[in-house]
């Protein structure tokens, strides 16, 4: 723990002065993303934050995995509550009025009730609660399998994905997309809360995947172009999470706009 909490050099901001309030670990995870028209995405971001974008491009991404590891600070660990599958579909935005960024969810399914009932109540996050499987199918490869529970619409999904075993380039697009330390989130009366993370730099292979069924773009009002994603899988990472912090009230004028990456 000391040692990746000692290690902030990867940064682009200092660590938070508070004490982090949540760890855990992110295993076998799939990073697969979509270049997306800015504006469609803008107009499903909340005002207060902008659409940040690589190449002219807003990116969505559909990120499967499972973690464990599960520890918050100063409380025991909750039994049967420590090692679960989720499932995020998330975007990546700018503060309107910091410029600073991170990633905003639309949405994450997790395979526990405990753990999205405590995810919603103190870290106001759109979580889910679906059927989730994981199958080992080889080494580093799975199928992963979800469905949320008393949704509609469905959002349903169903992929196989291996590492190919080589390491990705960690510059350019794979940074923008990875190297985040932030995260958004908004309440129903449009305030809009930020979660600072602090992790290691991702460890990234080359991915292969096949998507059978991928319903979680459309159910958030999103379209995916019909295109082969980028992909990346990692092994395992650990996470720790902050408090949320409440941001200023954003100005209309600019809410929503993309802004070019960095």
């Amino acid at each position: 723990m000391n040692d990746i909490l000692s290690t902030t050099g990867h940064r682009p901001w200092p660590l938070p002065t508070a004490h982090w309030t949540m760890t855990q670990r992110w295993n076998d995870l799939l990073f697969a993303h979509w270049p997306v028209p800015a504006a469609e995405i803008a107009a499903l971001i909340p005002p207060g934050l902008c659409v940040d974008t690589f190449d002219g491009s807003a990116w969505v991404g559909v990120v499967p995995f499972w973690m464990d590891q599960i520890h918050v600070y100063s409380l025991p660990t909750i039994p049967g509550a420590n090692r679960f599958p989720e499932l995020n579909l998330r975007t990546y935005v700018r503060e309107s009025h910091s410029n600073l960024s991170g990633v905003y969810f639309f949405s994450l399914d997790a395979g526990n009730p405990l753990a999205v009932a405590f995810a919603r109540a103190f870290y106001k996050l759109p979580y889910y609660w679906s059927r989730m499987r994981i199958d080992h199918t080889g080494d580093r490869e799975f199928l992963y399998t979800s469905e949320r529970r008393f949704s509609r619409p469905p959002a349903r999904f169903r992929a196989r994905y291996r590492s190919l075993g080589q390491a990705a380039d960690k510059q350019g697009i794979e940074q923008f997309l990875t190297e985040r330390y932030a995260l958004y989130t908004s309440s129903s009366g449009g305030s809009i809360f930020k979660g600072q993370v602090h992790h290691l730099p991702w460890p990234l292979e080359r991915a292969e995947a096949e998507f059978e069924v991928n319903e979680l773009p459309a159910a958030h009002g999103i379209a995916l172009p019909d295109i082969k994603p980028l992909l990346h899988y990692s092994r395992e990472l650990v996470v720790y999470v902050w408090a949320l912090e409440l941001l200023p009230k954003p100005h209309l004028k600019t809410a929503g706009a993309p802004v070019p990456a960095a």
